[in-house]
């Protein structure tokens, strides 16, 4: 599916399909960009009226060009593009631009025109970037088929983006000499050509070594998490995505409903994808400017000189926020700053080098530090005083720069000073950051980066050995009753069947056979209100724990079933679900699912209870996960140390979550039907004895 896309950014010859003379128009500035550009193919501007355009020769029909085309561009108003799209297909042009707009953005109509251009496309083998789009730029070929204002300068970084008018934003920034492109492009709606298949082919490109995304959505969010994952083995990816709470507010039934969104299916899958999340176009651009131009960052341990000591403080908080450590230095290395700084300095890591340090003393202390095989990155902060020499300070940090093998980052503080100072790390690759802040985060995206290259990729989990046709037939009979909700005493067989351990438990319709069933569990026992029609059994006291007696069964079975009556008149009543009071000595947690529209089943972890929604103190993966996955889970969550155990209590039993996450990872891949699954509480006891699913409520799609 790849191979048609070097055509787009390695095209022999170019046809722009609306062409204008007129400087007002789009079609004016895609032949200008593709000249001064400086494209050396061929480019065929057709335009029925017009004989020539800049120079060039004008056609009145693509199918009137005596050449072979292999790229299209499409500037033309949405009503005439249908033909046009067919005229390419009748000249065997493999790759098209549509930048026209008026498509699936427009509404209704919009979106059957793009319907038709999808058909056409297919039917005559083309592919197609756009419609609604910005156009493409390749600073290597060089290519600008775009109707940007400008070339951007070549450079290492591929900014992919969904929003056009994003991309003219970051455009600018990249001709004011902040960024250094390889490849701009604009999927506009995304009608064939999407991040996936972009991903695929900049996966072997030498020129792009970062690559950035810029979405608004992904639907095909499960085949984007596996190339991703393919593709950030090979080189970093760093994605931004908006619009993320939209989704995320309907009407759930269940805790783990609640607790998923749009943002944490997107979170969990760029996660598990190996894609590094920029939380603003700010953080996109320094992460990527960190990892672009400077060395891998082999470890976390951070070197500072400074030449003031509050920012250096500033830096360290940042650094130890972001996750990283101050390096210790080793003895040697303090001992050749203190022959060498003033006594007033710090050798001490950060090294002070003093507010009236000049170029001189930042080169001592930068190549006695960076030559420390303890300190794996360095950030060098300069604050403009009164001796500072700047411009002499950058040459002296980009020159160490360039024979470095560990990444050096700068923070120049201030703005009017320190610009010529800025200006020349620019010209060495070194990326400077206004604030400490910033550069933490830079180093933060070096560290998971290299992470994230070098992980081992686990062995696949085998799947566990079950019969699920139990399952398959309780699914059909809810089906056949028109309801959604799968109730606890059926959700029993579903848990039995997957190797979910359950309490001893039974349905009881009646008070005589409730206590019958608590009699052979033994006491205590618990109850609770059987009915399709009611999920929430505590909401209307519809549960009574601790009974020890035949007595206090009988009057809590007819109190639960008044209740439920009175609650709901409606509601189907089928009695009481008599269960085995769990031993203490456990701690409640939570195992959920949500299925996501987009990436499927969304799995989540957190302490259990009813305090966890309000809290949401909880972790997400996207199923399938594997063991590490869900040990990363475990940890992820704020609580994780209460697992552990607190003020001598014993650690809980994590192989036995990691199980239970596991069996509910088979079970909701096996059953699509299956649209939410809660297990509140999991009641998880001391490591060895494992763990009982008190309640488990499953809602069908």
């Amino acid at each position: 599916m790849t191979a048609n896309l070097s055509k787009f950014f390695h095209p022999h010859t170019v046809a722009v399909i609306g062409a204008s003379a007129n400087p007002e128009k789009l079609g004016y500035a895609v032949v200008r960009n593709l000249l001064k550009g400086g494209y050396k193919g061929n480019i065929y501007p057709i335009n029925l009226t017009t004989a020539e355009i800049l120079g060039l020769k004008c056609y009145q029909s693509i199918l009137d060009v005596p050449d072979q085309i292999d790229l299209a561009v499409i500037v033309i108003p949405y009503s005439l593009v249908p033909e046009a799209m067919k005229q390419c297909g009748e000249k065997k042009i493999p790759a098209a631009i549509v930048i026209s707009a008026g498509f699936r953005e427009a509404g209704k109509e919009g979106f059957d025109r793009e319907q038709e251009l999808i058909s056409i496309a297919r039917q005559y083998h083309i592919r197609l970037i756009g419609p609604n789009c910005l156009g493409i730029i390749d600073t290597q070929t060089p290519l600008n088929a775009s109707f940007a204002a400008g070339m951007p300068p070549g450079g290492p970084m591929t900014f992919i983006s969904q929003s056009g008018a994003l991309g003219t934003a970051v455009l600018d920034i990249a001709m004011a000499g902040q960024l250094g492109l390889a490849k701009f492009i604009s999927l506009g709606n995304k009608a064939d050509i999407s991040e996936i298949e972009l991903l695929q082919y900049l996966q072997d490109d030498p020129a792009s070594r970062v690559i950035m995304i810029y979405t608004e959505g992904l639907p095909n969010g499960k085949e984007f998490i596996q190339v991703s994952k393919s593709v950030s083995k090979v080189k970093p990816i760093i994605a931004i995505k908006s619009g993320i709470t939209q989704s995320g507010s309907r009407a759930v039934a269940s805790h783990t409903g609640s607790l998923a969104g749009s943002e944490q299916a997107y979170q969990a899958a760029f996660e598990q994808a190996g894609i590094l999340r920029a939380e603003s176009m700010q953080d996109l651009f320094d992460m990527a400017l960190a990892i672009a131009y400077q060395p891998p960052l082999v470890g976390k341990s951070i070197a500072i000189i400074t030449n003031a000591g509050g920012p250096g403080i500033l830096a360290t908080d940042a650094l130890e926020r972001a996750g990283l450590t101050i390096a210790r230095l080793q003895v040697e290395t303090i001992q050749k700053l203190e022959q060498v700084l003033p006594d007033a300095a710090s050798a001490a890591n950060p090294v002070d080098v003093l507010g009236d340090a000049l170029a001189e003393r930042f080169r001592i202390a930068l190549e006695i530090v960076s030559k420390d095989s303890n300190v794996n990155g360095l950030l060098i902060i300069l604050t403009p005083q009164a001796m500072t020499e700047i411009e002499q300070t950058a040459h002296v940090i980009g020159n160490i720069g360039l024979k470095s093998t560990k990444p050096i980052l700068a923070c120049f503080m201030g703005e009017a000073k320190v610009k010529p100072g800025i200006e020349i790390l620019n010209q060495y690759n070194i990326p400077n950051f206004p604030f400490p802040e910033r550069a933490a985060l830079a180093f933060k995206a070096m560290a998971k980066s290299y992470a994230i290259l070098h992980q081992v990729e686990p062995p696949n989990e085998l799947p566990f050995q079950i019969d699920n046709r139990p399952v398959k037939q309780l699914i059909e009979q809810v089906r056949k009753e028109n309801r959604i909700a799968i109730t606890e005493s059926e959700s029993q067989l579903i848990a039995q069947t997957y190797g979910i351990k359950i309490p001893s438990s039974q349905l009881a319709k009646t008070a005589q056979e409730a206590v019958e069933f608590a009699q052979r569990f033994s006491f205590p026992v618990v109850l609770k209100i059987a009915s399709p029609d009611i999920l929430h059994k505590t909401d209307m006291g519809g549960v009574k724990i601790n009974l020890n007696s035949p007595s206090e069964v009988i009057d809590a079975f007819e109190l639960i079933t008044y209740r439920a009556q009175r609650y709901l008149p409606d509601a189907r009543i089928w009695g009481c679900l008599v269960q085995k009071m769990a031993a203490p000595g456990g701690s409640e947690v939570l195992i959920g699912m949500n299925r996501d529209p987009q990436f499927g089943p969304l799995l989540t972890f957190g302490l259990g209870g009813v305090f966890v929604e309000a809290l949401k103190d909880v972790s997400f993966r996207i199923a399938p996960i594997n063991r590490i996955d869900a040990m990363e889970m475990i940890n992820e969550i704020r609580a994780h140390s209460i697992l552990e155990g607190l003020r001598g209590k014993p650690p809980l039993d994590k192989e036995a979550i990691i199980d239970t996450l596991l069996r509910v990872n088979q079970l909701v891949l096996d059953f699509p039907e299956i649209a939410e699954l809660d297990i509140n509480p999991l009641m998880v006891y001391p490591s060895g004895q494992g763990a009982l699913a008190l309640d488990l409520r499953i809602i069908l799609g």
